[in-house]
């Protein structure tokens, strides 16, 4: 199966190559696009360190540059696909923002949003996980245990 045969492959590359972009500046290596049909809104990833903000996760970085593209404050027909498994705070967000599919690459069984078992979504929201979940995982693992070793 080609890139073109799959989408969701394609369009999570795209946020690997954010949370590379993270990695490189010092973040938490997460990445995030925002995907409406077959067009990309919007690239972003972590820029907590950098903003000194706790709520500059990808997704909500990407919810708002998304938002702002579109001028609407809502995101149907919209896809996310994220690196990491939303915390709660940004499927919160995800949800007011009604965006129709969340594609995540690893779980995160410690601050993921499933934790809540999806209360916090749109009812409309559909969920794939486990995208690309090996690569993403790696990216992570590599970043903290660059951190431990500091």
């Amino acid at each position: 199966m080609n890139l073109i045969d799959n989408p969701d492959i394609h369009y999570m590359e795209q946020a690997l190559a954010e949370a590379r972009q993270a990695l490189a500046e010092g973040e938490i290596p997460v990445g995030a696009v925002v995907v409406s049909h077959d067009c990309i809104l919007a690239r972003c990833h972590n820029n907590t360190e950098r903003l000194h903000d706790v709520t500059a996760h990808a997704e909500m970085m990407a919810i708002t540059a998304a938002a702002e593209l579109l001028g609407a404050k809502y995101l149907t027909d919209c896809t996310l696909y994220v690196t990491l498994e939303p915390c709660v705070m940004c499927a919160g967000a995800l949800g007011w923002a009604q965006i129709s599919r969340i594609v995540y690459g690893a779980a995160d069984p410690r601050r993921g949003f499933s934790l809540t078992k999806g209360a916090v979504l749109h009812p409309k929201t559909v969920v794939t996980g486990g995208v690309m979940a090996t690569e993403c995982e790696q990216l992570l693992k590599d970043f903290f245990k660059l951190k431990r070793n500091k």
